[in-house]
This record gives C-alpha cells, sequence and structure tokens, in this order.
C-alpha cells in the first residue's frame, strides 16, 4: 500500500525552539493529535495547523511531539486517567498527553517541559493551571509506577494501540503479537533502494563517507542510513542515485520477476516506489495507475527523478473497462490499499484511526481489486499481491477466498528473509533489531494456469 518516506521523528529531537515558546508549539501539537482523533490524517493535520510565526525550529518540534504522542498515546492517556478524577476539557488532556510524552520518551529538562506544558494549559483554560501542575508533578514523583499502575488494567496503556487491535493480534498471533505491538512503537530506520542504473553501492557509500554520513548495506542495492537526516540532504538524492524505501518494500519488484520487454500493470502505484524499483530491474514497458490525480503527480516526480520512463494513468483499477486496451499483462504488481496495520511505526496516526470495522470493508475493495485485474493476466502471467498489513483477513484469507473463486489461479511457493516470524509470505515486525530491518508485509505470488 506505501512506500516508507524518511522515518517519522521522535520526542528525543524535540526542543524548545528559538522564537517561539514550547508552549505554543506543545499547544499546537495538543490541536493536531485531537484532530487525528476526529479522523484528519496526521499530515494533512499538520499542514492545516496555524504556524504563525514559527521557523523551521519550531515547525520541526511540532512534528516530533505530534508523532511521539500518538506513538505513546494510549500510556499517555492512561496516566492522565489515574491522576485526574474527573476528565478535563479536551484541548487541556491533549496537552498533557504532549507534556507527558515528553517527560517519559524524550530529553528536554523536565523543569521546562512542566513548566511550559502549564503555560500552555493556561492559554487554554486559565482555570485549569492548577490541575495540570498537579498532574505532572504526581507522574514525576514516580514516573516507572505511574506507567506500571496507569496500564495494571488498560492494554491500550501498557501497549499503545487500541484494545481490539491488541485483542485481534493477541488471536491471530499468538506467538508474535506482543513483538508486533512493541515494533508497532518503535522508530523505522532511514532505508535507501540504489538505483542500479545511476549508482553503485560502493559510489554510494564512498559518497555518504565523503559527507561524514555513517550507512551499513544490508546488500547489493539495500543501504541503512544509521541516524536519519532530511533525504534532500543526503548525497545524491537529487540527481536520482537512490530511493527511500522500507526493506520489506523492496522485495516487492523481485518477487515479481519482470523481464526485459514484458508488459507490466502496477494497479495501485502512488507514490512510486516500487514502480520505479520495476523499472530499475528491467527494460519493460510499464503502466501505473493510481485513483488520485495528485498522487499520480507524485509517481511522474519521482520517476523524473530516478531517470525512470512509465506510463502514467489516473484511474480506478477495478474498473479496466475505462483505461485497458484489450492487450493482456505479462506482470501485475497490485499492492492493495488496506489497514496499514504494518507500518503504524511511520505512521503512528494509523493506529488511532482505524476503526476494526475497516479491515471487512478494505477487504472487500481488496476482493474487488484482484477479480477485476486477474482476467487481464496472460496464461502464464503472474500477478503480486501484497499490503502492509499484519491482520489475516487482507492477506492470507483474502488469498484464500481469491483461489477459491478463480480456477485459473496457483499459488507460488516464495523465500522471504529468514525471519523466524515470516511465514506463508507474512512479513511480521518487531524481530531482532540488528537484523530486523523491515516493516511489516504480506506477499502472495498468484499465477495463470490452464483451468
Amino acid at each position: 500500500m506505501t512506500d516508507a518516506a524518511a522515518p517519522p521523528p521522535s520526542a528525543r529531537s524535540a526542543r524548545p525552539a528559538p522564537g517561539v515558546a514550547l508552549a505554543l508549539v506543545q499547544r499546537r501539537a495538543a490541536e493536531v493529535v485531537l484532530a487525528v482523533l476526529e479522523g484528519r490524517n496526521l499530515d494533512h493535520a499538520l499542514a492545516s495547523a496555524d504556524l504563525a510565526g514559527f521557523d523551521g525550529a519550531a515547525r520541526a518540534a511540532l512534528s516530533d511531539l505530534s508523532y511521539s504522542t500518538l506513538r505513546f498515546l494510549g500510556e499517555a492517556r492512561g496516566v492522565v486517567r489515574l491522576f485526574a478524577h474527573q476528565r478535563p476539557a479536551p484541548l487541556v488532556e491533549a496537552i498533557l498527553w504532549v507534556a507527558l510524552t515528553q517527560l517519559g520518551h524524550g530529553k528536554t529538562a523536565t523543569h521546562v517541559v512542566v513548566s511550559q506544558a502549564v503555560a500552555a494549559v493556561e492559554s487554554v483554560h486559565r482555570a485549569a493551571k492548577g490541575f495540570a501542575n498537579a498532574v505532572l508533578r504526581n507522574y514525576l514523583r514516580a514516573p516507572d509506577d505511574a506507567r506500571e499502575r496507569a496500564a495494571e488494567h488498560d492494554d491500550e496503556a501498557r501497549w499503545n494501540h487500541p484494545a481490539w487491535w491488541i485483542q485481534r493480534l493477541r488471536a491471530e498471533q499468538p506467538d508474535w503479537w506482543e513483538a508486533i505491538l512493541r515494533g508497532g512503537n518503535g522508530h523505522g530506520p532511514m532505508t535507501l533502494r540504489i538505483n542500479r542504473r545511476r549508482a553503485t553501492r560502493e559510489q554510494l557509500l564512498r559518497a555518504f563517507e565523503a559527507k561524514k554520513i555513517e550507512a551499513e548495506a544490508l546488500s547489493e542495492y539495500t543501504l541503512v542510513v544509521k541516524r536519519p537526516r532530511p533525504v534532500d540532504r543526503l548525497p545524491g538524492f537529487r540527481d536520482g542515485a537512490f530511493s527511500v524505501q522500507d526493506a520489506g518494500a523492496q522485495l516487492a519488484a523481485p518477487l515479481l520477476g519482470v523481464a526485459d520487454g514484458m508488459r507490466v500493470l502496477d494497479a495501485c502505484a502512488a507514490p512510486g516506489g516500487k514502480s520505479a524499483h520495476l523499472l530499475e530491474l528491467a527494460a519493460c514497458e510499464l503502466l501505473a495507475l493510481d485513483i488520485d490525480a495528485e498522487r499520480c503527480r507524485r509517481i511522474d516526480d519521482n520517476l523524473r527523478r530516478l531517470g525512470l520512463a512509465a506510463t502514467v494513468r489516473c484511474a480506478d483499477a477495478a474498473a479496466p473497462a475505462s483505461w485497458w486496451d484489450g492487450v493482456a499483462f505479462d506482470r501485475i504488481l497490485l499492492d492493495a490499499p488496506c489497514t496499514g496495520s504494518g507500518v503504524v511505526r511511520r505512521h503512528p496516526d494509523g493506529k488511532w484511526l482505524k476503526r476494526e470495522s475497516d479491515i471487512e470493508q478494505l477487504a472487500r475493495e481488496q476482493a474487488r481489486l484482484i477479480d477485476a485485474l486477474w482476467p487481464l493476466l496472460a496464461r502464464g502471467g503472474r500477478m503480486l499481491y501484497s499490503t502492509c498489513s499484519v491482520f489475516k483477513a487482507e492477506n492470507s484469507e483474502q488469498i484464500a477466498s481469491a483461489l477459491a473463486r478463480h480456477g485459473d489461479m496457483r499459488r507460488l511457493r516464495i523465500t522471504l528473509p529468514g525471519d523466524p516470524a515470516s511465514s506463508a509470505g507474512q512479513l511480521l515486525p518487531g524481530g531482532n533489531r540488528k537484523t530486523h530491518h523491515h516493516d511489516g508485509y504480506f506477499y502472495a505470488l498468484l499465477e495463470k494456469v490452464a483451468p
């Protein structure tokens, strides 16, 4: 569903911004978090925030605090409930969530966080100033004990995921649910995919070393930047030497097995990372579709930077009559819309935006796409179905249903990285930190055979 952008920030880098009081940054972060809880995407909520007077440092601090508060929202909510006899006004409570996240997971001085948070609360509700001070001071008397007490009877406070999410993973992944949840609260590494048409691993490593940027090679075409930074500050980015893409997402194009001259469809292509990878691997005839015009422009921009070319079209992949020319495809990549439950360490708003009922709705859309695209595949051709989800209804159960519906569909065996948590095409986040660089993905390689 998605290719990772630069890794999300953390509260550890948040500092009071010169020229902008931390209290104002805390208040704006609280407003962003509330907007997410009301159903807005985090990127949109940040873009809509009142940033009058904010310089670059203040904007970065706001992003840091918003991401981190959503990452640890269950814990912060639980602590406030522990010390509050009655629920405060929503914005007052949200400012406390932000401050508690800073105190528990950040590096800003404790007295600065508390004094500024109290000032932020006073700017919203003068009478709540003493209440806010009391909650934060009570927490600081024994923070570890406070977090443990909050989590004692509250799974959301313990695991920082919605209760339904936790219960579903317990049932579906009895051996791995705890590791998956812990992984979802972590920080994704900055993983790069080298554009083999423009650079080699050795060239890129030398360029990084010259700029004193530490990077580790995971494979011939995959690097991890040890200290993430804005991607446009990395040497070679503007020249198209690499793209930012999670190591798990980098498996898609090789699994599809493209070759020169093949006719290939990337059915849900935005923002274009997997399309670009396919074109880096083979001189194929690629059609990249997406239903959103703005996202199609992102595909064009990414391909242009990398020096690659494809036909990009804004269309509904599930309605081929509106875009298909009748010529069968040799390969189809269906990176289907999904819950994004495997990539929440990069997109922590996803945990709180999704509802359990969304899974059923998305599963119907995934089935609609499979059924619409399967007739477009040539005999002997292959479709790679993928999601960035860890829920079975979107993955193994979806494929079992598709195989039952299509007599000419056969699932091929594929080999994924040797992680003990990965099986039957499912990559699970949260494994060995030294070797486990990927988020959560699912892959099923399907071949069209004689019915």
